[in-house]
């Protein structure tokens, strides 16, 4: 299986980037050994239309580009699911049992992801009731994944 993070936007070189890369570095080389093939990002950039509606559509499409047949989709989402790490790592665990040959979890623009994209995801996630910056969301999600496979691994990292 593989693990995408797919996000509108782009992380600039700084404290932020550094703290992603470090997170998505562990996430690919401990995901190998329970069966994580690769761990990356697809960064798109915002749309400059003018209509919340039409940059919305924009960037669905680009995001959409990032996602396999058949892959699972997880949405951050404000009004999604908040999940404990140990629930988010049993779905992990049970996608990649059954064969999707990838996860791919959606950081919406500005104004979130689409309408269609929300109600396509296999799962809509939330980080609580606040709204959290973009950069801040992406490490978030890259370090849960890396603490996902921790706990899928028997890893001491998570500690509960």
């Amino acid at each position: 299986m593989r693990l995408v993070v797919a996000a509108v936007g782009r992380l600039k070189r700084g404290p932020e980037r550094e703290l992603a890369e470090r997170y998505l570095e562990r996430a690919a080389k401990a995901g190998r050994a329970i069966g994580i093939r690769t761990v990356t990002i697809s960064e798109t950039d915002e749309s400059c239309a003018r209509r919340s509606p039409d940059r919305l559509s924009e960037e669905a499409t680009a995001l959409r580009a990032a996602v396999p047949a058949q892959a699972a989709v997880v949405a951050l989402d404000e009004h999604g699911e908040s999940l404990a790490s140990e629930a988010l790592a049993q779905r992990i665990g049970r996608w990649r049992d059954q064969g999707r040959p990838a996860l791919v979890f959606l950081i919406g623009g500005p104004d979130g992801l689409s309408p269609e994209l929300l109600a396509k995801a296999d799962l809509r996630l939330a980080f609580g009731r606040m709204t959290w910056p973009h950069q801040m969301v992406r490490i978030m999600i890259l370090e849960q994944l890396y603490r996902a496979i921790a706990i899928l691994s028997g890893h001491p990292y998570h500690r509960a």
